[in-house]
């Protein structure tokens, strides 16, 4: 009898909610998503040069993981072979994300990789068509009671905690009952992405933190804020109005993986927008798109091609969208997924002479300051930064495609009033009565125009007829 008690006075006890989020984890604020095909090793190895402080593997399918007779999946979503994923030294702190809707295959999943990770999250975000087919992600928000086991189970049996990532409800009474029954489950953490399952694709639209703030209220156990990080500026605001205890990134920190470098730099500093600190923030793509490949090229763990192109992409696309010979040669490229490494080369040829192409910008534009080059986008309102610097996309929601087409339409005229009007000889005036002009102004089509407003009257309609993305966002775009 004493021997047991002597025992089980020597076996460690879990931590959870508060106290593995200090102890553990170490109280991170700047965390970054898990993403299918990437925030995968590579990407992870990057992100924490930049500021990240937690970072989620990619969604792992805990069916197809545990399944004995699919090593090949199991080898390249979770790599335990070379012991670089979940290295205590190089990939720490880590949690394992997986998506299931059977408990028993969710917890052989999870004690694969219990010893390789701070904790294992539950996916219940995902909208996509693929995880209807699959039945797991958001699609499993309306059978609660399996959600109450999948994450018992692990609460239960594990020897690290358990976390779950979910998104809003329509309304926030929902929400927040929801989000209770996550912890009532045993989730020691909760990320709120403040976006319906709906709100996907096209219609992403902006992330409601407001509900993310009804959550945070209504649990005893951390909760991370995830939607419409774009810049650093959007970190503080989002702190200050979900009140959670960390932002999460995905796509924000996909275009930009130093959004949360330097981050400890105040917002108020004089120095704020100065060229070193804008370069800290948003250093140039094609060197964050080169040192990600060597990153990879060293690495044991093969890294996906896919996940490499993706990122390249998405890194360089400022520079893409102007360089489209180069989009096309990134396109082209093909690499046998069984020589990834001997492959890389024509990838780094590509961002080679992008890095030449931007730096010959960028030394055409000496002497200005890179803030006073900073200009914003026509849809959205969001700041854009100079074309060679890494920097945010947002998707211009629906709504906002309308708001701006109505506030650019041509204003209506009266056709007795056009009848009137003649055309002006060189002897006479145009008449009063000719159509006026629509608000794109005098050169609206002309050379050198864009989206075809003259540059004479862009910054002005930027600034005044555009409507705001939110309350929240617009509050804390400037400065980018």
């Amino acid at each position: 009898m004493s021997g047991n008690a002597q025992e089980i006075s020597l076996t460690p006890k879990k931590l959870g909610g508060y106290q593995f989020y200090r102890d553990v984890l170490g109280s991170p604020r700047y965390i970054v998503a898990p993403m299918v095909d990437q925030s995968e090793l590579a990407w992870r190895r990057l992100s924490r040069r930049y500021g990240a402080q937690l970072i989620y593997t990619p969604m792992i399918n805990a069916k197809m993981f545990v399944d004995a007779s699919n090593k090949t999946y199991r080898n390249s979503n979770f790599d335990m072979i070379n012991g670089e994923e979940g290295d205590p030294t190089t990939d720490r702190p880590l949690i394992v994300q997986f998506c299931a809707n059977d408990p028993e295959q969710l917890l052989s999943s999870a004690k694969a990789v219990e010893n390789h990770c701070e904790a294992v999250d539950l996916n219940l975000g995902c909208p996509q068509d693929i995880a209807k087919r699959g039945r797991y992600g958001s699609l499993l928000q309306d059978d609660w009671e399996l959600i109450y086991k999948l994450i018992n189970i692990l609460h239960v049996n594990l020897s690290i905690p358990v976390t779950a990532k979910f998104r809003v409800f329509p309304t926030v009474e929902k929400t927040v009952e929801y989000a209770r029954m996550l912890e009532r489950a045993g989730a020691q953490i909760i990320t709120c992405h403040g976006r319906i399952r709906e709100q996907r694709g096209q219609n992403t639209g902006l992330a409601d933190w407001d509900k993310i703030r009804a959550v945070k209220e209504a649990v005893s156990v951390p909760v991370f804020a995830n939607g419409n990080i774009l810049y650093q500026s959007d970190i503080d605001a989002c702190l200050k109005a979900t009140g959670a205890d960390g932002v999460m990134s995905a796509e924000g920190q996909l275009y930009n993986p130093a959004l949360f470098a330097g981050i400890e730099h105040p917002l108020t500093s004089p120095d704020y927008e100065s060229d070193t600190q804008i370069l800290i923030r948003h250093p140039k793509h094609a060197d964050l798109a080169l040192e990600y490949l060597d990153i990879v090229k060293d690495l044991k763990t093969t890294t996906s091609v896919s996940g490499i192109k993706g990122h390249l992409f998405k890194i360089m696309r400022p520079g893409l969208g102007r360089e489209t010979d180069l989009r096309e040669k990134l396109g082209r490229v093909k690499i046998n997924p069984r020589g990834v490494k001997e492959g890389l080369q024509a990838y780094v040829d590509v961002c080679l002479e992008m890095k030449e192409r931007m730096d010959r910008d960028a030394n055409a534009a000496e002497g200005t300051l890179l803030k006073d080059l900073i200009t914003t986008e026509p849809i959205t309102g969001i700041k854009v930064m100079p074309h060679w610097l890494a920097q945010p996309y947002f998707r211009p929601s629906p709504e906002q495609k309308k708001a701006y087409a109505a506030a650019h339409a041509p204003v209506a005229v009266d056709p007795s009033s056009q009848a009137m009007a003649v055309d002006p000889t060189p002897a006479s005036q145009p008449h009063p009565a000719a159509p006026k002009r629509s608000l794109a102004g005098d050169d609206a089509s002309g050379p050198g125009s864009a989206d075809g407003i003259s540059a004479s009257k862009k910054a002005r309609l930027e600034t005044t007829a555009l409507p705001a993305p939110s309350e929240a966002l617009a509050a804390s775009l400037p400065p980018p």
